[in-house]
């Protein structure tokens, strides 16, 4: 047996301690949610509440900013806390399902490369003004408080690359435009994954280093927003934009998951 410096033996001693104490919070979570299933019976209330499940993971996701944890980190136990007290206070519920499974409906919704053709029948007037409402409400705290400024008369551009769509994206006085010209700059996904990153299911880092998300053209300004994505402050957008970009992209996440089951 290697023999271990004390101060390495000392610390491990401390992590253990630690995950020990760590169980011992989640089983006593558990306990409680199992009590908080009953009380909702009784008093008649559904068992999920996508509203709270939201507010559980913007609150923990600000604590794990000022704690200095990674997002991605932290986002991951929570999902995993939230999936467990769903099988507990409705087991038949669809969290238990696999996204593979033949009864899972999404496995028949047409991926996004589908939608294409129909998307390129919208007119570009209409395109450029959802997005730039769907921007304007998602960094309206950082565009308010300055965070935006190194995107006064740059350009960015946005590609969605299995639904063919792109936009240029330049920041006017406080408001972010969609505007004609080339990018200096583009951050290229897919639909599913640009929504995964809206909605804060997966962090920047994590999808750059999986290839599923690049950056072209100037690196200093792409690397500049990327980074932005990250400090979002997620808890700030409002509530019901939170709750339909999580529905939205934790559907488009599981039918992506059903059609590469079937494809494989």
């Amino acid at each position: 047996m290697t023999h271990l410096p004390l101060a390495v033996s000392l610390l491990r001693h401390g992590v253990d301690g630690i995950d020990d104490a760590m169980l011992l919070l989640v089983a006593g979570r558990r306990r409680l949610v199992a009590r908080l299933a009953a009380g909702k019976r009784r008093a008649g209330l559904p068992a999920r509440d996508p509203a709270r499940e939201d507010q559980v993971l913007a609150r923990g996701q600000g604590l794990a900013r000022r704690l200095g944890l990674p997002p991605g980190l932290a986002r991951g136990q929570l999902e995993l806390l939230i999936a467990d007290a769903c099988r507990l206070q409705d087991p038949e519920s669809g969290e238990t399902m696999s996204a593979n499974s033949p009864r899972s409906p999404l496995r028949w919704f047409p991926p996004p490369r589908r939608w294409a053709p129909l998307l390129r029948l919208v007119p570009a007037p209409w395109q450029r003004q959802a997005m730039e409402r769907v921007v304007g409400r998602l960094l309206a705290q950082p565009i308010g408080v300055g965070d935006l400024e190194f995107m006064q008369g740059r350009r960015l551009g946005i590609e969605v690359s299995d639904l063919g769509l792109a936009w240029v994206l330049e920041l006017d006085g406080e408001r972010l435009r969609v505007v004609e010209g080339e990018a200096e700059a583009s951050v290229r996904g897919s639909a599913t994954d640009l929504l995964l990153l809206a909605s804060r299911l997966e962090d920047a880092d994590s999808l750059f280093f999986q290839r599923r998300l690049e950056v072209t053209g100037d690196t200093e300004l792409g690397l500049t927003a990327r980074n932005l994505l990250d400090r979002l402050p997620w808890e700030s957008v409002p509530l019901g934009v939170r709750i339909l970009l999580n529905r939205g992209a934790r559907a488009a996440r599981s039918a992506r998951e059903a059609w590469q089951g079937d494809a494989a």
